[in-house]
């Protein structure tokens, strides 16, 4: 994980599913790292890692479309949070609450 090397996304991406299972798991991460068969201190770094980098890109996340369909103008789109929270969008909104809401959410910590 040394600053130099090109980023391994596949890697970041199931380090990102560690971290958002243990934060659903409710245990202490010293736990979740022996139940999951996981060296703690690999846990801590990728933990300060993306950490590090989710500030550095600000409150964006990579998008991820599912399914072939295009989607009408008049359906709803969704936004799944980090945590597994999803926001239904209608097809017709308020930009600037739709921004708002985000801020706040983001700020917020999940259930």
């Amino acid at each position: 994980m040394a600053q130099g090397r090109p980023r391994d996304s596949r890697k970041e991406q199931q380090w990102r599913r560690r971290i958002q299972q243990w934060q659903q798991s409710g245990l202490s991460v010293q736990a979740f790292c022996t139940l999951h068969e996981l060296a703690p201190a690999s846990f801590y770094a990728w933990r300060r890692l993306i950490g590090q980098r989710d500030a550095q890109t600000g409150p964006f996340v990579a998008v991820q479309l599912v399914g072939d369909e295009q989607p009408s103008a008049g359906q709803p789109f969704e936004v799944v949070l980090p945590g597994g929270r999803t926001l239904r969008v209608p097809p017709r909104f308020d930009q600037v609450a739709l921004r708002q809401l985000l801020l706040v959410l983001q700020e917020v910590s999940p259930c």
